[in-house]
């Protein structure tokens, strides 16, 4: 089986590395050949997939006014491979690669769907795109698959054909998630933590809807009543050069008490030299950070966005969206549990990632998919 994969781009972003980690999985459980077409560039994603072994091309779209051209280079692409089945993911991409997929006379196509507040997020190009799939959705693919329930629910009532629509979470690798002590605690040294500190963090690009000045005005009231709670944030634009990020912690008077990491690739690490992880975000599809820092057995703080709460089940604990006395509050509860307590309720966490959010389930729901479109 032959599937080709259609994505906007290959960066470091949930869907990316949802998307490798499927492709790499398939490929061992099933032995499919699976190919990627980014729409815009190879990217890091796409030069790891390309180093094992993938095939991945570029389509060099630089802005929506290169869009035509993409489609072309996509649709001869495609007619060429003839594959079984071409997978999009988001909105663009199910647009322009649906779009050239149908034309090269290919009938099995998946679209990917993930945002799940269409409110927040996007710009007019997106939303026009996104009303466009809504009216043609029930022409185009033969499956939408959604990475959240929120995220269904908000396209149903877009006009997205419900009868085509089902929910796949994402799935992960549980053996990627462990650190090495001495790697954890040289990270705490290095960011000044000592043992009496209760580290709490967050993890995400610096993005509007990732509300990490929430997470700042949540600490500022935290540290007022707590001298032993100190922060830090890890993740694209969270670091001393991001100007607009500084002036809110100086404004904040909290500044002395946070450490900014950027981002980084030890992932796992940073999550371990955390005491409690918390999501933040305003806006969710499926909460990637959060199933993470779970995985490490993380206590977890999060907003009550997309399928936050479902995926958080009772291992954390669950705040509004900004409001951050709220989460000062969640954060506060946190604080409060014992040393043993907060053990049990990440073991907890990890166990629950493990039995539901598992790259084997996830594969294995990808696969039924596939398999009854090529049936019909």
């Amino acid at each position: 089986m032959i599937v080709v994969h259609v994505i906007v781009g290959l960066g470091v972003g949930g869907a990316e590395m949802m998307l490798r980690r499927l492709v790499a999985a398939q490929r061992e459980s099933h032995g499919s050949q699976h190919l990627v077409f980014s729409l815009t560039e190879i990217g890091p994603i796409g030069a790891r997939l390309i180093g094992e072994g993938f095939t991945v091309e570029a389509m060099g779209m630089k802005s929506s006014l290169y869009a035509p051209i993409a489609f072309f280079k996509l649709f001869f692409r495609i007619r060429k491979i003839e594959p079984d089945i071409v997978q999009t993911w988001m909105y663009h991409a199910d647009f322009i690669g649906g779009l050239a997929a149908r034309f090269a006379g290919v009938k099995r196509i998946i679209w990917g769907v993930r945002t799940t507040d269409i409110s927040k997020g996007g710009s007019p190009i997106t939303s026009a795109i996104r009303w466009i799939c809504a009216r043609i959705s029930c022409h185009i693919p033969m499956k939408i698959v959604c990475a959240a329930e929120a995220a269904r629910k908000a396209h149903a009532k877009l006009g997205y054909c419900e009868d085509r629509m089902l929910v796949i979470p994402n799935g992960f690798e549980m053996n990627l998630f462990h650190a090495e002590e001495g790697h954890v605690l040289a990270l705490r040294d290095q960011c000044g933590f000592d043992r009496s500190h209760v580290v709490i963090g967050c993890m995400g690009r610096f993005n509007i809807v990732k509300d990490q000045k929430n997470f700042i005005q949540a600490a500022k009231l935290i540290a007022a009543t707590n001298p032993r709670a100190r922060f830090l944030m890890v993740g694209r634009g969270c670091d001393a050069e991001n100007v607009e990020l500084v002036n809110w912690l100086r404004e904040s008077g909290s500044m002395p008490l946070f450490t900014l990491l950027g981002h980084r690739s030890d992932v796992a690490t940073c999550l371990a030299a955390m005491d409690i992880f918390v999501l933040p975000s305003r806006t969710e599809g499926f909460p990637n950070a959060l199933a993470e820092a779970m995985a490490m057995s993380r206590v977890c703080v999060s907003t009550d966005v997309g399928d936050a709460a479902s995926v958080l089940g009772d291992c954390g604990v669950v705040v509004a969206a900004e409001d951050s006395e709220a989460l000062a509050g969640g954060i506060s509860l946190a604080m409060d549990l014992t040393s043993f307590d907060r053990r049990q309720l990440g073991e907890r966490a990890r166990l629950r990632v493990a039995t539901e959010f598992s790259m084997d389930r996830c594969v294995e729901k990808f696969s039924a998919v596939y398999t009854e479109i090529i049936k019909s």
